[in-house]
């Protein structure tokens, strides 16, 4: 269990072009962990495009903002194309990080259960230490918010 003041777990992931990318590379820099579902969803991608609205905002207050999900490499990189996002996303094929944060959970829609990653995003401090967890993640509006977040 992930908590508040204490160091978020490493790990390393390939990016859509299969560059690994270590939560370590970025000590120095806070950093923005938003885990989601499936690249182009509708919440999804409201959310990814909340995010590339305000990513100026984030340069400009130095935060890096890192997108995760269970989607391949290719997914990514179409996703990516697709709606002009300016950041990173990661994939989590064999599930380890999302598991390791907590957000792979049992789902339940229209009386079907099964597993997928749960909408979270983590704010790590410059140290890569947990600072604060979205859990209720709107996704439309979710960038704005996280924004303020990291104002206070």
């Amino acid at each position: 269990m992930l908590t508040i003041g204490k160091p978020a777990p490493d790990f390393e992931l390939p990016d859509q072009f299969g560059n690994k990318h270590k939560l370590s590379d970025y000590r120095g820099k806070s950093i923005v962990i938003y885990f989601y579902p499936k690249d182009n969803t509708p919440g999804c991608t409201k959310e990814a495009c909340s995010f590339r609205d305000s990513f100026a905002d984030y340069r400009k207050a130095g935060v890096e903002v890192l997108g995760i999900s269970v989607d391949d490499e290719k997914s990514h990189e179409k996703f990516i194309d697709k709606y002009n996002l300016p950041f990173t996303l990661l994939s989590d094929k064999d599930k380890e990080v999302v598991e390791k944060y907590g957000v792979w959970v049992e789902k339940n829609m229209y009386g079907r259960k099964y597993f997928g990653t749960a909408r979270k995003t983590f704010l790590l401090d410059k140290e890569g230490v947990l600072k604060y967890v979205f859990g209720k993640v709107k996704p439309e509006h979710h960038a704005t918010d996280v924004l303020e977040k990291l104002s206070e």
